[in-house]
């Protein structure tokens, strides 16, 4: 039997279990730690980039400035990330883009009157394809930057 599933004693392998188990814990923790330090960057930046441009304009501008406010902040961000589809046994790239991807958080940008379930089945679909754990769906196109973010977790 491996130490996963080993029957506990009262001596000896239940505490390397539980051990073994409290460092997974920690692990799951200190990356859920970062997942949420890295989102609340990123929406901190994006109501950064609405208050300097308010509503109104294209996808592209934000994205650009968001960009740039990410940046300036240190993270790692990537544009327009390629995300092949496997059909047929075969990965067909461009079949999907994510916007943002930063620090394995998928960001979409949107500028639409009201956020519609096929916008949230792309973040989802981004988020299953790519096994990330969370994504933002964030609407530009808002009075109040805070009422047009999503926060979508992957729960697959």
């Amino acid at each position: 039997m491996d130490a996963a599933t080993e029957p506990s004693t009262p001596h000896g392998s239940q505490s390397s279990v539980k051990r073994h188990n409290h460092n997974d814990k920690e692990d799951e923790m200190s990356a859920g730690t970062r997942i949420n330090q890295v989102t609340g960057i990123i929406v901190d930046a994006a109501m950064k980039v609405h208050s300097a441009l308010g509503p109104g304009l294209l996808e592209s501008a934000y994205e650009v400035c968001l960009t740039h406010e990410i940046r300036k902040r240190e993270l790692d961000v990537m544009n327009q990330v390629v995300m092949p589809v496997v059909y047929d046994g075969v990965s067909l790239d461009k079949a999907y883009r994510i916007d943002l991807l930063v620090e394995g958080v998928v960001v979409e940008v949107k500028t639409v009157a009201k956020v519609m379930p096929v916008h949230l089945a792309q973040v989802l679909s981004y988020l299953r394809l790519g096994g990330h754990p969370v994504g933002l769906l964030l609407n530009f196109q808002v009075p109040r930057m805070r009422d047009g973010v999503m926060r979508i977790a992957n729960g697959a």
